[in-house]
């Protein structure tokens, strides 16, 4: 498989190139932001305010945050979290400066790559007509793949629970594929990350493309994870592995 896919390097760059010169115009000004988020929300992605950069710290008062401007404002993001037309555009206007989180689990999950990973896995996807849904880049080395939620069943016993379950709080342990469910948030572009070099999140793919199901997309994308394992140029290491 590597050396057939090896054979089509020269087509993977060429869409690579297209993707990004593809991105979705994402406006600096207030109404452009608020216009992304509520696009987001019309899609069923609950948002939530998140902090925000403050030069290369993080807008909230924790001493050596270990997530700078990358976690919710409030404790209670879960329950906060809404799809509320009206609510998201007061956060938005009172807070201008804030990030979003789209807290995951409920109406959907992400699948959280590596970079150049996640661009091998996109091409591959797309060359075999396989429906992919939103994505999101972000400038830190990772790329987030937008899926249906895997299923929050009446019965807790019927939980699905999966070794490639990423919390917030164990992000660093799971350096190649993230699995973000029931309990666990993205940031949602737009969104801006620590620094002086204009690092973001945004959108490649926008949030009015249906959400797949995600084991629809797991095999490839496990599969580039382990091509890039100890490559590098992954900003993010080795790929989680799929069996104890």
């Amino acid at each position: 498989m590597s050396a057939e896919f090896g054979g089509r390097s020269g087509r993977q760059g060429r869409l690579s190139q297209w993707l990004r010169g593809r991105r979705p115009k994402q406006a600096a000004d207030e109404g452009g932001r608020e216009a992304l988020l509520l696009a987001a929300a019309d899609a069923g992605l609950p948002l939530a305010p998140a902090a925000h950069p403050a030069g290369y710290r993080c807008s909230c008062d924790r001493v050596g945050c270990p997530t700078p401007a990358r976690h919710p404002v409030s404790f209670a993001w879960q329950t906060q979290s809404t799809t509320d037309r009206a609510q998201i555009e007061r956060w938005a206007r009172h807070q201008p400066q804030a990030n979003f989180i789209t807290a995951t689990g409920m109406v959907h999950d992400v699948l959280d790559v590596p970079l150049d990973a996640g661009r091998e896995a996109l091409t591959r996807l797309l060359d075999a007509g396989i429906e992919v849904g939103p994505v999101a880049e972000s400038d830190d080395g990772r790329m987030l793949f937008f899926t249906l939620t895997r299923g929050t069943p009446e019965d807790e016993d019927e939980w699905w629970p999966c070794e490639l379950d990423c919390h917030p709080e164990t992000m660093d342990e799971h350096p190649g594929l993230r699995w973000h469910c029931r309990g666990s948030y993205v940031l949602v572009p737009p969104a801006r990350l620590p620094g002086d070099d204009d690092q973001s999140v945004h959108w490649l793919r926008g949030p009015e493309h249906p959400l797949p199901d995600p084991l629809s997309l797991l095999e490839v994308l496990t599969d580039s994870c382990a091509r890039h394992a100890g490559d590098p140029s992954d900003h993010a290491g080795t790929a989680w592995p799929l069996h104890h």
